[in-house]
């Protein structure tokens, strides 16, 4: 591929523009840890915002959703429900006002808040460390393959190269330099570089998906659209089975189909929204989520930056998905089944890229997706090292070291993910298989103890290591002994597992001391079966009020996923020109908007006096 110099000049001056942003904002980064890695709690709820949702908008993500979009139309907006996506909105409605008031810096330290330091806690502690390490390596990993899919595709150079025996091929070290460009930053300047650069790129990303979907809308007519996709590609409702046939259109798109195990989709949405019920009841994973919840000031501010991750997030991504989309299946498509042989529906997005977008527009999307990378990986690299530095180095070998020595030994940290992250990507080839062993094994082994911990007061240090370990071992032996068993259907027995695990080890050992859940129970206030707590509370608060939010809570989260899935569709029913189905979105989004304002945004709690 031939770059114009004006694409190479906006390619490469974002990226300077990125690190040079990092180096400036370091210094109020080398204050402290809580400088360092939360910003010092004075970093503004909307720039939060921005922030989280730059974050979550990846390239990887981005490829896998273009690749779905292009295979099963409408119906694709079901298939992120594995993470699950609304994930957020339980977060917004009731979970992130009770992880800020913790007033802790990791999901590990919060730990501590509701089993105590004693030996039950210590392992629990330890067990949310080693989850977060292996989760970020995880990711790591995954952002490797995509990032290296896309720019292998997309420049022009050869930098692949021998060693011995050992041959490096482009693809991989394409994904080492951006993954080692994007390390540099974020280790110099922590959270204040990382917000920073990301509320740059979000307005970089934004520009890239809106002139994407302007150019897709006056290239590529409705009517071309309808004649490149089979019956049923433009209906939303989640049939029992997919019922999409690609014959005689792209018959390997039958393939993939097949390949991904989404045929039964009506069955997958099903297990699905089984799965994100107590995925989303668990809180966030100890990851950059959490830390941007953390980093607010008040429970308040930390409800309304998870509800603006959501409304800043979706509708200009989907615009991008949308708009390459219908270019790849218009025309792309006819280039690879004209190329012939084995078909990566992972590459329609730099395919699309490559052969279709314009001199300027072409610079001005590639630093989108540079941006949607580097944001999302580098959230990853700040959270993940406040784990080792401050839940591991600093709480068990060296407790009383200079901020200086801290902030040292977590650059050491997030080059050492990195490193291993790395590895772990050269041994992965599917952005696709990355992505559902993530969101079902990973997470499903994370689930039970993490639910238990909110809603049940006999849940002990004890049942949490055991349930987290149950879980990870389920899930490493589903990644190892049947890789190509679809995750999602073999998510109940690992949540089985990990409920077994969880509760023989609680009930077989002490509860914690009262004075601990007594304390706990005073500052987050969760629902759930907290009763014999509240009764012991009542003798030395005597004004404490149980949290009675539940239905309130319950109804809000139903309205909430309803009001991100309009976010979700309607950028797509605009740019394939569906417009019923816009104006239905519209509504649908000012009545949800209206129905949050008056029953979540005016009655969040912030800390309750007692």
């Amino acid at each position: 591929m031939n770059f114009d110099l004006i694409d190479i000049s906006i390619i490469f001056g974002y990226i300077l523009l990125s690190i040079l942003i990092g180096f400036w904002i370091s210094k109020k980064a080398s204050k402290s840890l809580q400088n360092y890695f939360l910003g010092g709690n004075k970093l503004k709820w909307y720039f939060l915002g921005l922030s989280n949702g730059s974050g979550m908008f990846d390239i990887s993500g981005t490829t896998w959703t273009v690749t779905i979009f292009f295979v099963y139309g409408l119906k694709s907006v079901w298939i992120p429900w594995l993470w699950p996506v609304w994930n957020q909105i339980f977060i917004m409605i009731f979970m992130a006002i009770w992880l800020r008031r913790s007033n802790v810096m990791t999901g590990a330290e919060w730990i501590t808040t509701r089993f105590g330091d004693k030996e039950g806690g210590k392992l629990s502690h330890i067990i949310v460390v080693v989850f977060a390490i292996i989760s970020a390596i995880g990711f790591i990993a995954y952002f490797f393959v995509g990032i290296g899919k896309f720019a292998v595709t997309i420049f022009p150079w050869d930098l692949s190269f021998q060693i011995g025996s050992i041959h490096f091929i482009s693809e991989y070290v394409y994904a080492t330099i951006l993954l080692s460009l994007t390390t540099i930053y974020v280790i110099k300047g922590g959270m204040y570089s990382v917000v920073a650069t990301e509320v740059m790129q979000f307005f970089v990303m934004t520009i890239a998906c809106i002139a994407v979907a302007w150019f897709a809308m006056h290239k590529v007519s409705a009517e071309q659209i309808t004649a490149a996709v089979p019956d049923g590609w433009f209906s939303m409702m989640p049939t029992w089975k997919t019922s999409l046939d690609w014959s005689g259109i792209f018959d390997q798109v039958n393939d993939k189909i097949a390949e991904d195990g989404f045929g039964m989709l009506g069955a997958l949405v099903m297990m699905m929204f089984f799965k994100g019920i107590f995925s989303s009841l668990a809180g966030p994973v100890p990851g950059y989520d959490m830390q941007r919840v953390l980093s607010t000031k008040n429970p308040r501010d930390a409800a309304k930056m998870s509800g603006l991750t959501s409304l800043v997030l979706y509708p200009p991504r989907y615009l991008m998905v949308a708009g390459l989309g219908i270019l790849g299946l218009v025309l792309v498509a006819p280039m690879m089944k004209a190329g012939g042989g084995e078909i990566d529906f992972e590459k329609i997005l730099p395919y699309v890229i490559n052969n279709l977008l314009p001199v300027g527009l072409k610079g001005i999307i590639m630093a989108g997706l540079l941006a949607a990378f580097m944001s999302t990986f580098s959230a990853f690299v700040n959270a993940a090292p406040a784990y080792i530095v401050n839940d591991l180095y600093k709480k068990y070998i060296n407790p009383n070291a200079p901020s200086k020595k801290y902030i040292h030994i977590s650059y050491i940290s997030s080059i050492a993910i990195v490193v291993v992250g790395i590895i772990f990507g050269f041994f992965s080839d599917s952005i696709n298989s990355l992505t559902l062993w993530i969101t079902s094994s990973l997470y499903g082994g994370y689930v039970a103890a993490n639910v238990l911990k909110w809603i049940w007061w006999r849940f002990n240090g004890y049942g949490y290591f055991w349930g987290m370990l149950a879980g990870l071992l389920a899930s490493t032996i589903k990644f190892l002994f049947f890789p190509h068993t679809p995750d999602i259907y073999l998510f109940p027995i690992i949540l089985l597992m990990a409920s077994a695990g969880s509760f023989l080890g609680c009930l077989f050992t002490k509860p914690v001391d009262d004075e601990i859940l007594i304390e706990f129970y005073k500052n987050v206030r969760p629902w759930g079966w907290w009763g014999p707590i509240h009764k012991k509370a009542q003798k030395i608060y005597p004004n404490i009020t149980k949290n009675k939010d539940l239905a309130r809570d319950g109804f809000n989260v139903v309205v909430g996923i309803v009001w991100q899935m309009t976010l979700i569709v309607a950028p797509i029913y605009l740019v394939v020109r569906h417009y019923n189905g816009l104006i239905i979105s519209a509504v649908l989004f000012v009545i949800t908007s209206l129905i949050l304002k008056f029953n979540w945004l005016d009655k969040i709690k912030d800390y309750e006096k007692i």
